[in-house]
């Protein structure tokens, strides 16, 4: 009994698994540690099978180094495309980051080896509430949804054109550090307006030595008006989620 084996379409499913892979590595909320690579395997097949409709009839079979060459394509394709979305969720963590720097919980750092994170409280607590917020909002079905549709943008084996990753990273770059000021920035002008206070304060009564209480006054301003920033935090991943599917869809 022979059984008809279509080679084209295997390898096509093959190089979309692997560009698939390369992403899930990379980009959140997949690349979390706490899921299983198995896992993650399992769903970038699972993927790749769902997309063969797609990258099978553009796709032309060659010998086993074109094979190979087109592996290492989708590859690099994958982990770019990762590292986009990955770039653009950053201004969750950034913010963060700089409210404990302002705040002065800068110096309880501690590494998340889930998230392979080194922050304070609210670099972890924003970057672990953005991943939650992408979970319950249906945001990774938007990411995954955006990611299939890169097949028609940059097909099987084609590759990418430096120049458009290039550009996106910049771009990417400029709209991340635009996100975390405006995240954090209501915070920090408040933190810098008690700074000038204190600091009136010091040179009207210096007997008072205000400034030993700035670290104290600051870190409880900074956990009472943190929660106005952790409210607007479902509007700011919904806006972030779709920057990150644009984002991708503009490579090419």
């Amino acid at each position: 009994m022979n059984l008809p084996i279509n080679f084209p379409m295997l390898e096509a499913v093959m190089l979309a698994g692997v560009r698939m892979v390369a992403f899930l590595v990379i980009a959140p909320p997949f690349s979390y540690r706490a899921i299983p690579a198995r896992v993650k395997v399992m769903l970038a097949i699972g993927l790749a099978i769902a997309v063969s409709p797609r990258v099978t009839p553009g796709y032309v079979s060659g010998d086993t180094a074109t094979f190979l060459v087109s592996l290492v394509l989708e590859l690099v394709v994958g982990l770019v495309l990762g590292f986009l979305v990955m770039l653009v969720f950053s201004a969750v963590q950034s913010a963060g980051n700089i409210i404990d720097m302002f705040g002065g919980f800068q110096m309880a750092q501690a590494f998340d080896p889930q998230a392979m994170l080194n922050g304070a409280q609210f670099t972890r607590l924003f970057q672990m509430t953005a991943l939650a917020l992408l979970f319950a909002s249906g945001g990774y079905q938007l990411i995954i949804g955006g990611l299939t549709r890169t097949f028609d943008a940059v097909p099987i084996g084609g590759g990418l054109d430096l120049a458009s990753p290039a550009e996106a990273m910049v771009n990417g770059l400029g709209q991340m550090f635009l996100a975390t000021v405006q995240i954090a920035g209501p915070l920090l002008v408040v933190l810098f307006l008690a700074d000038v206070g204190l600091g009136l304060l010091t040179r009207v009564a210096p007997a008072l030595n205000a400034f030993a209480m700035g670290f104290p006054v600051k870190i409880l301003m900074t956990v009472l008006l943190g929660g106005m920033v952790f409210v607007a935090l479902p509007d700011v991943v919904s806006s972030l989620t779709g920057q990150a599917v644009d984002v991708m869809l503009g490579v090419k």
